[in-house]
């Protein structure tokens, strides 16, 4: 029975535009070919969101050929020809005499699709990180080695930096994906109550995060952290067997997640009335949140958007250790910038952040909010829609 193609969460047009954009990129860098590893960045370059990268895969990307061919094991290709845009002959499932095998792996059939192809002694792009996975072997030093008359170029981040600029049709993806971050929250509010247990509680969030929101459910589950006391000076703490009690302190981060968008969120909930310590922090907090936000706007950047926050919580008696945020899109987290005093990276319109200000202040004591937002031609907009307070049960 032939595979037929799911729903795709973008038109052939937008992945083609993407890899038009990777290509200019290569021709900058004057190689032919790039060999792309990281997960984050295929599904960017193609739809495919299986978790496929237990083994060796990757993406030949070449200027030569309108769409790029994917190699991964022959078990999962069908979920590529069904997830991605590609045609059928440029998903190749590599033997499961590759898998398990001390001496060859799936890189070796890459390597000898290059040299099919007559790419073999040209330059050749490779994102290093990937390819130095203990179980996967030196990866990069067998493209070396069997590539001896290539150029191999180190390509780390070079399509990461590409997607911080998110097009509208990924940001409409973006609002999906916070519109069910959001959702989850007010679900939270709704059964953490004291004698619930937080594995309980944390099934009802799961499957609101799974449901999602106006008829689009949650395509899969982000990390979510569940810090309840006594681990509220923990920062990614999961729920535990333990019930709610009165004086509980729950500080909760998690997103809503679509075809692989990620849009996050953190806020602080307390069973009972707050301390004053606590609710100092919330306001001070809260009033460097704002700082933060009013800050950004293009050419602005993000080391502008720390300095507004700790000016702000400096002011109120407090300071934050770590970092204030990073860019987020695909699978959380994109590894280009982050929201720290010095970061002269430029804010564009339609970069995504999230505005992490989890605070963890004692080994017994945090406190955290955030919010993720996008850079507008003119300012900002918050996509997370959740109140700015501390949540009483």
């Amino acid at each position: 029975m032939t595979i037929n193609k799911g729903s795709q969460a973008f038109p052939r047009t937008e992945y083609l535009r993407r890899l038009a954009e990777v290509k200019n990129e290569m021709r900058r860098r004057e190689i032919d070919v790039l060999f792309v590893t990281s997960p984050s960045n295929i599904t960017y370059l193609t739809g495919h969101t299986a978790a496929t990268a237990y083994v060796p895969q990757g993406l030949v990307v070449s200027l030569d050929e309108e769409e790029p061919t994917f190699f991964l094991r022959q078990m999962d290709a069908p979920a590529a020809i069904r997830q991605t845009f590609l045609a059928r002959s440029n998903v190749i499932g590599y033997s499961e005499d590759l898998v398990g095998n001390p001496d060859m792996d799936g890189y070796d059939k890459v390597i000898e699709f290059l040299h099919e192809r007559g790419l073999a002694t040209r330059g050749v792009g490779l994102e290093p990180g990937f390819l130095t996975l203990k179980q996967f072997g030196r990866g990069q030093d067998k493209f070396k080695v069997k590539l001896p008359k290539a150029r191999i170029v180190d390509c780390s981040k070079a399509i990461d930096r590409i997607r911080m600029v998110k097009s509208d049709l990924e940001m409409v993806l973006m609002r999906e994906s916070a519109a069910i971050a959001d959702a989850a929250i007010v679900r939270a509010a709704e059964v953490i109550r004291p004698g619930v247990r937080e594995a309980d509680a944390a099934a009802e969030i799961v499957g609101t995060l799974i449901r999602g929101v106006n008829g689009k459910p949650g395509t899969a589950i982000s990390p979510i952290c569940f810090c309840a006391s006594p681990y509220t000076g923990t920062a990614h703490v999961r729920w535990g067997e333990d019930e709610f009690r009165d004086g509980s302190q729950i500080n909760l981060e998690w997103g809503g997640v679509r075809y692989g968008y990620t849009a996050a969120i953190m806020r602080t909930f307390i069973i009972g009335a707050p301390s004053d310590r606590l609710r100092r922090i919330h306001e001070a907090e809260v009033a460097g949140l704002e700082a933060a936000l009013n800050t950004v706007r293009p050419g602005a950047t993000c080391g502008d958007i720390a300095s507004a926050f700790n000016r702000t919580m400096a002011k109120m008696g407090f300071k934050k250790e770590s970092r204030c945020g990073y860019p987020i899109g695909i699978d959380w987290t994109e590894p280009t910038a982050s929201l720290k005093e010095g970061d002269i990276t430029e804010l564009k319109p339609n970069m995504t952040f999230h505005l992490m200000l989890g605070n963890w202040v004692d080994e017994d004591f945090g406190y955290v909010i955030s919010e993720t937002f996008r850079v507008t031609e003119s300012g900002v907009e918050v996509l997370t829609n959740t109140p700015r307070k501390i949540f009483e049960i």
